[in-house]
């Protein structure tokens, strides 16, 4: 199946002429958050893999308005609308959520999915007037769906909104493992600089005493300082240069969900710690606390936080499957033939 990345200024031009069905995926992140970036490729994998007979188009944030009219005109009863997933639902992000908003109003006649979402309407002033537009918009729209990726969120979602509601993993857990079998050696520190790090410092200073001198570490974040925008066909080579990354070291320290998936798939030893409002934490209980070699911790007291990276470190590594629990996002586009 063709991957269609549309640019609207020649748009027209580009949208497929045929009677296949369409999958149209909205919001596709041009931005540098490895994280988003992962989960917009596994949405294209996905629906390529499990829905081979629906054209995948993807457009870029940026490009949303501008789509919005051309997709608008060429939409028929048998194509699909998506919002891409990721952690941004809520008044935090307020660009990621005035686009969804104008995109779930439109296309009110389609089955309109918003991919797997942690949700976050602070409770003051602010956070409660745009969780009303944004109920005002999701209401307009009979055929939407919002997808949770945590527990928290599925029931934040349950209770703030009149759509219909399922519970999936972050799509970035279809991705297929890799074992790569590289020399592990030193500690990468993969921490957040933004509102939602609530991680202390000294917290962090007595990990890398706990791993000591001789171990190399280096600090990162997910968030790439290069390139300054990633498009659909640049960022598979970039995802795969972090699962290589990754892979090369002994343990994970980070405050990024993202970060604790892609050791995950690297088999990699990994301690997650939390953020502002708990979408690890909860999305880490709900899919992954089966798996041995990752571990989520609230802890400051330095001798458990040391017991819990030899846990992880000495783990071994073993076979697990997540892909059972993305039946319910099966079903939904499954009966939409």
């Amino acid at each position: 199946m063709a991957n269609f990345y549309i640019n609207p200024n020649n748009v027209v031009h580009e949208l497929p002429k045929n009677n296949q069905p369409k999958f149209f995926m909205f919001g596709v992140p041009s931005y540098t958050n490895l994280g988003d970036q992962a989960i917009s490729l596994a949405e294209r994998k996905y629906i390529e893999a499990e829905f081979p007979d629906y054209q995948y188009i993807e457009i870029v944030e940026e490009d949303d308005d501008a789509a919005i009219p051309v997709v608008k005109q060429c939409i028929t009863k048998q194509d699909i609308v998506a919002f891409t997933g990721g952690g941004n639902m809520g008044n935090l992000y307020l660009n990621h959520e005035r686009a969804r908003r104008k995109v779930f109003s439109t296309f009110t006649d389609n089955l309109t999915i918003s991919f797997p979402q942690s949700i976050h309407f602070e409770d003051n002033k602010a956070g409660l007037y745009e969780q009303k537009l944004s109920q005002e918009a999701y209401q307009k729209n009979p055929n939407l769906v919002l997808v949770a990726r945590d527990a928290q969120s599925y029931h934040r979602m349950q209770t703030t909104f009149n759509n219909k509601v399922i519970f999936t993993p972050d799509m970035v857990l279809y991705m297929k493992s890799v074992n790569w079998k590289f020399n592990r050696n030193g500690a990468l520190f993969v921490l957040r600089h933004d509102s939602e790090k609530v991680v202390k410092k000294s917290t962090i200073d007595n990990i890398k005493d706990i791993l000591g001198n001789e171990r190399p570490v280096k600090r990162v974040d997910t968030v790439l300082d290069e390139p300054q925008k990633i498009t659909p066909v640049t960022r598979e080579a970039l995802f795969d240069s972090e699962l290589e990354l990754f892979s090369h070291q002994e343990i994970i320290i980070t405050d990024r969900w993202h970060a604790m998936v892609f050791s995950v798939l690297t088999g990699t030893p990994c301690l997650l710690f939390g953020n502002s409002y708990g979408k690890g934490k909860h999305a880490y209980f709900d899919w992954l606390e089966h798996i041995n070699w990752v571990s989520y911790t609230d802890e400051e007291d330095t001798e458990r936080i040391k017991q819990q990276i030899n846990a992880v470190m000495e783990a071994k590594t073993h076979a697990y499957d997540l892909i059972p629990d993305f039946k319910q996002l099966h079903d939904l586009i499954a009966h939409n033939r």
